[in-house]
């Protein structure tokens, strides 16, 4: 199917609150859906909150967060490109999902659907916050919620794509960023280093910007990434065929150039001179995205007798225990969320002084920061690692000590509602009188 066909998709809305309390229900166009029998599945009079990405898989980052913004009251629809995925999750956290395609590079025609599907999707739904992220969700969404007059705008900042771009493709993201920025009322950055950035790059006032409590956008659940219970066997070890005392380097998230997939590579081969036994075991899949492996890279993790690529998974939590060490050589990102889940394992992590991966490591306490794009220092600051069973132990404790302090997801979602409160109270946001008679006639 063309990135043309993809856009003409029906976008769709998934009543899983509706279902739980009125049974099964057809799915249809939100045009087919009278908007006031769709208000009754979320509860009348209640703020709602359209939460936009780009990617079903982006909205794996979601979990938690969706489920604690309805829980504070909030009526939530999460927009995004349709999948199973996001189906899964949106009923996982109990919201509403509008599904609505966007192609993820730049497609001029597909971009303009989307944007006219979003428009209608917003004047329908008539939200208090739109809350948009991702880059062309980010861009499609903000200039949409302006269109549409949302009281209160949100461009949430996960990372920015034009770090590790060049030429004319550069200046057409960092034009992108500077539009989106501008059709916000607030932007709020996954990390300090990440704000800096932006500021550097000048696509957005300062007086715009902020950084929730330590950064992350959805912290890490402490009580479901726990360190592993000794001495009890490592099934992810098992299942993998990896004996029980082979060294493991572990990687988790997308397969991609910008995450740093080539500099893993290389320093592995080198890792293996002193570890011979050592196995990489890179939990995650092959995305096809403007940094996607090439097809030689590909085959060297495929071939390679001591690689186990999973694949997707849905659970990274017992993938943590069959590592020794997590290396993320990456070369951008808002805040990773992978670090944090390793933190919160009690392992320690192995990233780069890239911008957001600094504000997820302590180095020197809860692990290592090399420069990105060097994989001798890569291999040098994972040696020393696996050579120091003590030092992994320590620097593991004091990492989840460190997110068990800072990161929890209920602190973290705690700040972003009342953030999110304080800001609907300033827009003096009140329901829309259109949709007050609708949901009467609904009921009559």
């Amino acid at each position: 199917m063309s990135g043309i066909d993809t856009v003409h998709e029906i976008p769709l809305i998934n009543l899983a609150a509706g279902r739980e309390r009125y049974g099964s229900f057809p799915m249809g166009t939100l045009e087919a859906c009278p908007l006031g029998s769709f208000l009754r599945f979320g509860g009348f009079g209640r703020p709602l909150i359209v939460v936009g990405v780009t990617h079903p898989q982006t909205c794996l980052v979601l979990r938690g967060r969706l489920r604690s913004l309805r829980a504070a009251g909030f009526r939530v629809v999460l927009i995004s490109s349709p999948g199973e995925l996001v189906t899964r999750i949106a009923d996982e956290e109990g919201v509403e999902h509008c599904a609505i395609s966007m192609q993820r590079g730049i497609s001029p025609l597909a971009d303009l659907i989307s944007l006219v599907r979003l428009c209608f999707a917003l004047i329908r739904l008539q939200p208090a916050i739109a809350e948009f992220s991702t880059p062309k969700a980010g861009l499609l969404g903000s200039i949409a919620s302006f269109l549409c007059r949302v009281p209160v705008r949100i461009y949430i900042l996960r990372g920015l794509r034009l770090e590790t771009a060049a030429g004319m493709t550069r200046r057409i993201l960092q034009l992108c960023e500077r539009i989106t920025a501008a059709c916000s009322h607030l932007v709020v950055c996954n990390s300090v280093s990440l704000r800096s950035q932006a500021h550097a790059l000048g696509f957005v006032q300062r007086g715009k910007v902020r950084v929730i409590g330590n950064g992350s956008s959805s912290g890490v659940d402490v009580r479901h990434f726990i360190p592993p219970s000794s001495p009890t066997p490592d099934r992810v070890r098992e299942s993998l065929g990896i004996p029980a005392g082979a060294p493991v380097v572990g990687f988790v998230g997308r397969l991609t150039r910008d995450k740093g997939i080539p500099e893993l590579l290389d320093a592995f081969d080198s890792l293996q001179v002193d570890f011979p036994e050592a196995r990489l075991l890179l939990t995650g899949w092959f995305d096809d995205s403007e940094d996607a492996l090439s097809p030689a890279q590909r085959a060297r993790i495929t071939n390679h007798p001591r690689i186990h690529c999973t694949g997707f998974v849905s659970d990274t939590a017992p993938y943590y225990h069959a590592m020794d060490v997590l290396a993320l050589p990456t070369l951008r990102e808002g805040f990773p969320n992978a670090i944090l889940e390793a933190a919160a394992s009690g392992l320690p992590a192995v990233s780069t002084f890239a911008t957001g991966a600094r504000d997820a490591v302590l180095h020197g306490r809860t692990g290592l920061l090399v420069p990105p794009g060097d994989p001798q220092a890569l291999a040098a600051a994972v040696k020393r690692l696996l050579l120091s069973p003590e030092l992994r132990r320590e620097m593991g404790t004091a990492a989840r000590a460190w997110v068990v302090e800072h990161f929890m997801h209920t602190s973290v979602q705690s700040l972003t509602v009342a953030l999110y409160r304080s800001l609907i109270r300033d827009a003096e946001w009140q329901p829309a009188p259109a949709l007050i008679k609708d949901a009467a006639a609904a009921g009559d």
